[in-house]
């Protein structure tokens, strides 16, 4: 079975380069395809259309959108979240929303330990510091005036206990280092020990994030947490950027009661000029990358591609909002 129209509303956020990936791999599901580099709030509509099937990585699709289109049938999401659909007013119209799952799982476990190698290694200062001349003057053989350390014996916090979490647990077990887990929903048989949110902001010397951005997670990472900290502890964040208060977390790290933060994620992106974590003491932003290597939107692409072929062939998968139903004949 095919669909009849499928509309890509936001195609450039996986391709930077067009030649990189090809969005023509779905010609084969429908008997048209339109694909639309970027689609603002205002053409949102339009675009769609009566488009049957609709695929889109941020695009909000609200309310709405599916009530001024009422001929969507299956929405595709080209990522792990799916907070840019109204999930309820999707199900009430029997539209199945699919996301990709675990595409980005090995990729954003790689990125926050790049984040904590850059830290305790000091991999790039050093080797600014050599473009420099520092090592040339330098009255010894070995050049150190800023202090490395080893990863044995620290300590990871890990809020969130999903795929990421557990990738991101076993390197740093495979390290040496010592795990901690807060997760809402206590795991059967974690190898590590499981522990209040409070505790794991008390313990860790590093913080990682890997919670869902909900009501209980919204502003997690606030002046009270982080009054909890060490202050020489890391704090990580590559899960949403709603989970943490900027002004709280340039404030501490302004004031020196943190020691560092890496951030991938901010409460608005692309990021506004004039949030206060950019310029923040020890503050380093990468501008959402952990998800981007491109094996994984390969991956990524070969997932939403076979949820639509599911759905078509009559077994949904990957479904978040519990409508089941199939492609009707």
């Amino acid at each position: 079975m095919r669909a009849e129209r499928i509309v890509i509303l936001d195609w450039d956020t996986m391709a930077y380069h067009r030649e990189e990936l090809n969005a023509r791999r779905f010609a084969s599901l429908a008997a048209h395809v339109d694909i639309y580099p970027q689609t603002k709030p205002e053409e949102t509509v339009q675009h769609i259309g009566d488009a049957d099937v609709v695929i889109c990585n941020k695009v909000l699709i609200t309310q709405e959108v599916m009530e001024a289109c009422p001929n969507i049938k299956y929405i595709g999401i080209l990522a792990t979240g799916f907070n840019n659909v109204d999930l309820i007013a999707a199900a009430e119209r029997g539209i199945p929303v699919c996301n990709a799952g675990s595409y980005s799982t090995d990729a954003v476990a790689q990125l926050v330990f790049a984040y904590i190698f850059d830290y305790f290694q000091r991999v790039a200062l050093y080797s600014m510091e050599v473009r420099l001349g520092g090592w040339e003057k330098s009255p010894t053989f070995s050049y150190f005036p800023y202090p490395t350390g080893e990863l044995r014996g620290k300590t990871l916090g890990i809020i969130g206990y999903g795929n990421i979490g557990r990738q991101v647990a076993k390197i740093a077990d495979a390290l040496g280092m010592s795990v901690l887990i807060a997760t809402r929903t206590v795991p059967e048989n974690c190898p590590y020990p499981v522990v209040t949110a409070e505790e794991v902001f008390r313990r860790s010397d590093v913080l990682t994030l890997h919670c869902p951005l909900n009501e209980q997670t919204k502003g997690l990472v606030c002046k009270r947490s982080l009054a909890l900290m060490k202050e020489s502890a890391v704090l990580i964040n590559t899960s949403r950027g709603g989970t943490v208060v900027e002004q709280d977390l340039a404030d501490a790290l302004n004031h020196d009661m943190l020691a560092a933060a890496y951030l991938d994620v901010l409460e608005k992106e692309p990021m506004s000029p004039d949030t206060p974590l950019k310029n923040a003491k020890n503050c380093t932003i990468t501008p959402h990358i952990g998800w981007t290597p491109l094996e994984a939107r390969r991956r990524l692409l070969d997932i939403t591609e076979d949820n639509l072929r599911g759905w078509l062939n009559g077994n949904p998968q990957h479904v978040v909002n519990g409508v089941t139903a199939p492609a009707a004949e």
